[in-house]
C-alpha cells in the first residue's frame, strides 16, 4: 500500500531522499548553526526538492518554523548574491546553481575541467550509460558500492543528469548527457562500444535480474 503524505513524513530525509528511518535523538538547538543550519546540510545532500513538511518531521521541528527559515535562506542567498540559490520547485525545496552564473559552470564543465575521470567515475559511468534510465540504487547494485558521490561528481561534470522518476519507487532516474556524446564522439547512444572492454563484470547483470535485483 503506498505511503501517504502523512507517513511520509515520519521518515526521516538523507542522500538517497526519503526513506530512512531517523535513529539519531538531537536538538537542532544545539547545532553549530541552528535550523538555518540543519536546513542547508540536508538539502546539500538530496537530489530531489523536498516539502517543508518533511523538512519538518526530519527535523523535528513546527513546519511554519522550517518555511520562515527556508524563505529566509532564499532571501539572504540572493541579497549576497551567492553562486547557488534556494527554489520552491514542484512543492519542495532544493538548492540550485544561480542561472546568473551560468556562462561560469559552463565554461568549467566545457573546458575547465581536465582531471581525469577516476576508475570508480568510469564503472559508474558505463553501468548508467548502458542501462538508462537507472536509479542510482541499481548502480550501487551493480559495483557493489554506494555510489552516491561518484554520482554528484558526474552530475558536476555534466556527464549525466536526472531524466524523471521510477514510476515504482518514485527513485531518482539518470541518464547521459548530450556532453556525454560530444566528449565520446559518439552521434547517438547506439553507437556505443560494446560494453564487456568497460564493464568486465557486466554477466553479473543477468544474475542480478534472475534474483529480481536488477
Amino acid at each position: 500500500m503506498p505511503m501517504s503524505d502523512t507517513d511520509r513524513a515520519q521518515r526521516a530525509v538523507g542522500p538517497e531522499g526519503l526513506g530512512q528511518d531517523i535513529a539519531v535523538a538531537f536538538d537542532v538547538g544545539d547545532l553549530p548553526g541552528g535550523l538555518r543550519g540543519a536546513l542547508e546540510a540536508v538539502l546539500m545532500v538530496v537530489d530531489q526538492p523536498i516539502p517543508a513538511l518533511l523538512l519538518a518531521a526530519a527535523l523535528e521541528q513546527p513546519v511554519e518554523d522550517v518555511e520562515a527559515t527556508l524563505r529566509a535562506m532564499e532571501a539572504a542567498y540572493s541579497a549576497d548574491a551567492r553562486g547557488f540559490t534556494l527554489r520552491l520547485v514542484g512543492g519542495g525545496w532544493r538548492i540550485y546553481s544561480r542561472s546568473d552564473y551560468a556562462p561560469v559552470v559552463e565554461k568549467f564543465l566545457l573546458d575547465g575541467q581536465q582531471a581525469k575521470l577516476s576508475q570508480a567515475s568510469l564503472e559508474t559511468l558505463a553501468v548508467i550509460a548502458y542501462r538508462q534510465p537507472v536509479p542510482r540504487s541499481r548502480v550501487s547494485a551493480v559495483r557493489g558500492v554506494n555510489v552516491d558521490g561518484v554520482v554528484r561528481t558526474l552530475l558536476t561534470r555534466g556527464l549525466i543528469e536526472e531524466v524523471g522518476q521510477d514510476e515504482h519507487s518514485t527513485a531518482t532516474l539518470y541518464g547521459t548527457t548530450e556532453f556525454f556524446l560530444e566528449r565520446l564522439g559518439l552521434n547517438t547512444l547506439d553507437d556505443l562500444p560494446a560494453l564487456a572492454p568497460y564493464l568486465p563484470e557486466v554477466d553479473a547483470l543477468d544474475e542480478l535480474a534472475e534474483q529480481g535485483r536488477w
